[in-house]
């Protein structure tokens, strides 16, 4: 039975019931090491964190398999700390072990140690006893207490003055009777330094002291309870979960998906929120509906649940494309070996702007935590690819929840329970660092103007990046309304440009079917691909900034039309409007070669011309019949006698490229134009290099 419940603001799907977990024992056979770099600069004193973990006396059981409570999680810097409270990202003993416990652990480098700080994040003053082993395998006793006390401060210093003992291991002995509950140990750390060390939350120096968050108003929150918005990429249209509304289809306590639409308001005016409309069936039925995610263009909705045939509803993501007569019945995404789950499980995750990967929220059978964040990629056949972590950065032995991806396929935000916040479960961010998705910047808090001591999430970007939309409790007009908040410049993602427009027949104007491709023009890697929408006739792409793209139609029965966009200079967010132009494949059709280009008085063709001359050589084999007249045109800088040489010998070198590739020099007839047959005024170096150009007329047939 699947059971849907909201805990402050958290949408959740849990599936099945609890099984027990295996947990080690007593000393590993092998010590488990932490991954990153175990030293940073805490103010004037340089912390090295435990690295690997020697040995321990015993570890809490676990309900599910993972990492929780493991010797291991006190090592590297605290994941609780400096919040109070238990946490399964900490060390804890086992309950009801004996009354002394203890935990030795190694650190990288060995050090002229001066101090030690022992983070203790549940009912500090445990600790009785620390040794330092030297080099040489001898332990020395630094710490002695008798009488364990219950402290305010979570921090054990202890200072060595005038210790000489170069070592790199540490053990900690707890009294686990002294002090009524758990005991916990969230990190470990040495320095060659008596400063004394402090623990901070990782939060940008940039970060504002004071955010307005803005509720959304009575035109998308009521009195019930709105969670989990989706805003479209445009910014136009946000989708949301609605709960405890009499105009729910299957019941007020049943979850069902509205919608609202950005409206302009007239000259001067801001624009605002329509009233929110039921996304009616089949999305929505008599079961609990989200959209966790849409395409680039806002046709196709992504859904939580695999929806069956009998109405009803199981574990899984599903999605659903927007046509004139409303959505389509949702179709299974096909996850390889999605259910190497535990029995009991919940579900979140969003897709990336190209449609082709899904960061997942869940919690597997090799999960550290209660749940965390995955990728799966979309295959040839269109199923999608058995989920991978995102690594050790990203998830902790506590939960990872409510990713969000944003419109530079790179800035990942997310809410976590596992890295150090202000609340049961904070929203951090961190960044793609290469191609892996398994590299990731370290996740920053957004600060205690965005997170609160609730939990936090559901954070989601229109591509422009200038607003943020979130649910909250605080401030909202009965349960969780929506907000919405100005992004500050530390936590935005990188700026990207929406291109979009139509694919257009030369002739008649009228729209033509056809796949879009962007490539980066160095590289001729595809980097997003859009499909033709056939009710608009259009197309739209998401492409990050400072680089320079080629742009691409491809229809059968047209010659591949390929322009070039230049988003170099580039540093905000663009919305940006272009046409393209297919030319039929038909006689008398004459086609210009935009990416054949010539450097200026040079017939050398520059780099990614062969690959629009590429295309030529394929139609001129899919028709092998065809022939065809290359012409060669130049600016009018020079002298006339030599631009006339220059484009006979541009159109020279396209022939000889031609007939490298297999096509017989018979089927290609040239002509040099120099200056004289201009299509821009040669007024500019860029209305000039319009000017230099190869074209093509298709002969016959």
């Amino acid at each position: 039975m699947r059971v849907w419940f909201i805990l402050s603001g958290l949408l959740l799907v849990m599936t099945g019931s609890v099984s027990p977990a295996q947990t080690s024992g007593a000393r590993p056979t092998e010590p488990q090491r932490r991954t990153g770099d175990p030293t940073e600069q805490v103010g004037k004193a340089q912390v090295q964190w435990a690295s690997r973990v020697v040995g321990f006396s015993s570890e809490k059981k676990n309900d599910v398999n993972g990492d929780q409570y493991k010797a291991s999680q006190a090592l590297g810097k605290p994941s609780k700390l400096p919040q109070l409270g238990e946490s399964p990202a900490a060390w804890e003993p086992r309950i009801g072990g004996g009354v002394e416990e203890w935990i030795q652990v190694a650190f990288d480098h060995p050090i002229t140690i001066r101090q030690i700080v022992i983070g203790e994040n549940v009912n500090p003053g445990s600790v009785i006893q620390v040794l330092v082993i030297d080099k040489s395998g001898k332990p020395h006793e630094v710490y002695k207490n008798d009488s364990p006390a219950l402290r305010t401060d979570p921090l054990l210093h202890i200072t060595l003055n005038d210790s000489a003992i170069i070592g790199n291991q540490v053990k900690v002995v707890i009294n686990s009777a002294a002090i009524p509950g758990p005991n916990q140990i969230d990190a470990i750390g040495i320095s060659e330094t008596t400063t004394p060390i402090t623990v901070g939350i990782n939060v940008s120096k940039d970060t504002p002291k004071e955010i307005v968050k803005e509720n959304l108003g009575k035109a998308v929150n009521s009195n019930g309870q709105e969670v989990a918005p989706v805003i479209a990429p445009d910014g136009r249209t946000l989708y949301f979960t609605r709960n405890f509304n009499k105009a729910n289809i299957g019941s007020s306590d049943r979850q069902d998906v509205w919608f609202s639409t950005l409206e302009s308001a007239g000259s001067g005016q801001p624009a605002t929120w329509s009233e929110a409309v039921n996304v009616g069936s089949p999305i929505n039925n008599a079961g609990d509906n989200a959209i966790s995610g849409l395409s680039t263009d806002g046709r196709t909705a992504y859904l939580i649940n695999v929806y069956r045939p009998d109405g009803g509803l199981s574990f899984g993501i599903s999605q659903s494309t927007k046509t004139r007569q409303g959505w389509s019945q949702p179709v299974e995404c096909k996850i390889a070996n999605n259910y190497n789950l535990h029995e009991k499980n919940q579900l979140e995750f969003c897709v990336s702007p190209d449609g082709k990967s899904i960061i997942l929220a869940v919690q597997r059978k090799d999960t550290r935590g209660n749940r965390d964040l995955y990728i799966t990629h979309q295959q040839p056949d269109h199923t999608w690819s058995e989920p991978v972590s995102l690594g050790p950065v990203v998830n902790t032995a506590d939960f990872e929840s409510s990713p969000f991806l944003a419109a530079d396929s790179r800035t990942l935000y997310f809410t976590s329970g596992g890295h150090p916040g202000y609340g049961n479960g904070d929203i951090f961010v961190t960044r793609r660092l290469d191609d892996s998705w398994t590299n990731w910047s370290e996740p920053e808090n957004l600060g205690p103007a965005i997170n609160t001591p609730e939990w936090d999430g559901y954070f989601t970007i229109p591509a422009s990046g200038d607003y943020a939309y979130l649910s909250s409790r605080a401030g909202s007009m009965g349960e969780d309304d929506i907000f919405r908040l100005k992004l500050y410049p530390a936590i935005k993602p990188d700026p990207v440009a929406i291109v979009s427009g139509q694919v257009l027949d030369s002739k008649s104007k009228k729209p033509v079917a056809s796949e879009v491709i962007s490539s980066l023009a160095d590289e001729q890697k595809e980097t997003a691909k859009a499909d033709f929408d056939p009710e608009t006739g259009e197309y739209k792409l998401i492409l990050p900034t400072q680089k320079v793209y080629t742009i691409r139609a491809i229809k059968e029965g047209y010659f591949p039309t390929t322009e070039t966009l230049d988003l170099s200079k580039d540093k905000r967010f663009r919305d940006i409007k272009r046409n393209l132009l297919l030319v039929k494949i038909e006689a008398g059709q004459k086609i210009t070669m935009r990416d054949v280009l010539f450097e200026q008085s040079q017939y050398d063709l520059v780099a990614g011309a062969s690959t629009e001359l590429d295309h030529v050589v394929e139609m001129l084999k899919q028709y092998p019949e065809m022939e065809i007249l290359v012409e060669g045109h130049t600016d009018n800088q020079g002298e006339w006698d030599l631009n006339m040489k220059l484009s006979a010998d541009r159109v020279r070198v396209v022939k000889d490229y031609l007939i490298e590739k297999g096509i017989d020099e018979n089927r290609i007839q040239t002509k040099a134009w120099g200056p004289s047959k201009p299509i821009a005024s040669n007024g500019t170096e860029e209305k000039r290099k319009l000017n230099r150009r190869v074209e093509f007329t298709i002969l016959k047939l």
